[in-house]
């Protein structure tokens, strides 16, 4: 008889912006890996979006992550903290390279749509590119809040513009000084 493997864990804590849910699963060594996030309380709206090959089939509530520590340097102002979160989301190779492309946007330096699909190697995948950032299940940890519009405006984000303003005004706020 095999065992059947643990529930993923959930726990949400209150950021300027709003309640942040994070859905983590243990990879093979036992350290968590992020699957969902997002700015809502509201797990029914996290675990929809996570691949149908990573869903689990229970899900357990906990008061604290480790992964919540993380959060709380970004929002305390080390936008860099974010940046080692292992996250697994699976998708087709444009959709997974693209979503590994977006974790190497600079905090405090946005892309357009069009610099993204540049950034992943297909400069006239610009639609693509921006489903991209639709389908990302683990917002914040993979920044897809960090692309706009290509006239520069806010373009979408699952999560409500005005938390894709906050989170930019923050990163502006407190990028580090490029090299």
């Amino acid at each position: 008889m095999t065992a059947s493997p643990a529930p993923a864990r959930y726990a949400t804590v209150a950021t300027p912006p709003g309640p942040f849910t994070v859905v983590v699963t243990a990879d093979a060594d036992g350290r968590d890996v992020v699957l969902a996030s997002g700015w809502t309380a509201d797990l029914g709206e996290l675990v929809p979006v996570i691949h149908p090959s990573l869903r689990p089939a229970a899900t357990e509530r906990v008061d604290d992550l480790p992964v919540l520590d993380v959060v709380g340097k970004f929002f305390a102002g080390d936008v860099t903290a974010i940046d080692d979160v292992v996250v697994r989301q699976r998708s087709g190779p444009f959709l997974t390279e693209a979503w590994d492309v977006l974790r190497t946007v600079p905090a405090g330096h946005p892309d357009t749509y069009a610099a993204f699909a540049a950034r992943c190697g297909r400069p006239a995948a610009v639609r693509a590119a921006a489903n991209a950032c639709a389908r990302n299940a683990a917002a914040l940890f993979v920044p897809c809040h960090r692309v706009l519009g290509s006239g520069g405006g806010m373009g979408g984000f699952r999560w409500g513009t005005p938390v894709k303003r906050w989170l930019l005004d923050h990163e502006a706020a407190h990028a580090p000084v490029p090299a």
